[in-house]
């Protein structure tokens, strides 16, 4: 008996392995963005019903498919999404950020200096900031680093 036959006659089966080796694919190579993970529900769905008797020819089959799987995308996208988003919202990307250092010159929105750990860093005024500009040897707080960057506002 071939592999061809044999998911011919277990049409079950395949779903099941179809739904294993999306998952996998989504969670090894897409980082369970989504669309993957929904083909493979749909996959394993219509598995179980074709399993249980519930559905026989391959055109119905497919059908459920898809009505699963984008049945599936429209209950499961947003939680997802919420998931996915749900940080605290503060950036942590740089052991700098929260620290108060003075200004080395002028900062204005596009360009500055603060002085850090002995070294005068480039710097701007963060977007949320509503100054123009701050003065030389004036406190500031770096909120946020873009690349070599500080983003500063007055403290």
């Amino acid at each position: 008996m071939s592999v061809i036959n044999y998911f011919a006659e277990n049409n079950a089966q395949l779903f099941y392995i179809i739904a294993g080796a999306s998952l996998l694919i989504d969670l090894a190579v897409l980082g369970l963005s989504g669309p993957l993970l929904f083909f493979a529900i749909g996959s394993a769905l219509t598995g179980l019903l074709i399993h249980f008797g519930q559905l026989s020819g391959w055109e119905y089959q497919i059908l459920s498919l898809g009505l699963l799987t984008a049945l599936s995308a429209v209950v499961l996208w947003p939680p997802i999404k919420r998931f996915q988003n749900a940080g605290d919202g503060t950036d942590s990307s740089s052991d700098m950020i929260g620290k108060t250092v003075p200004s080395s010159s002028e900062i204005t929105h596009t360009q500055g200096l603060v002085r850090y750990s002995g070294v005068d860093w480039s710097a701007k005024l963060a977007a949320e900031c509503k100054q123009e500009s701050v003065a030389r040897n004036t406190s500031c707080i770096i909120v946020g680093v873009d690349g070599n960057v500080m983003l500063v506002k007055p403290a």
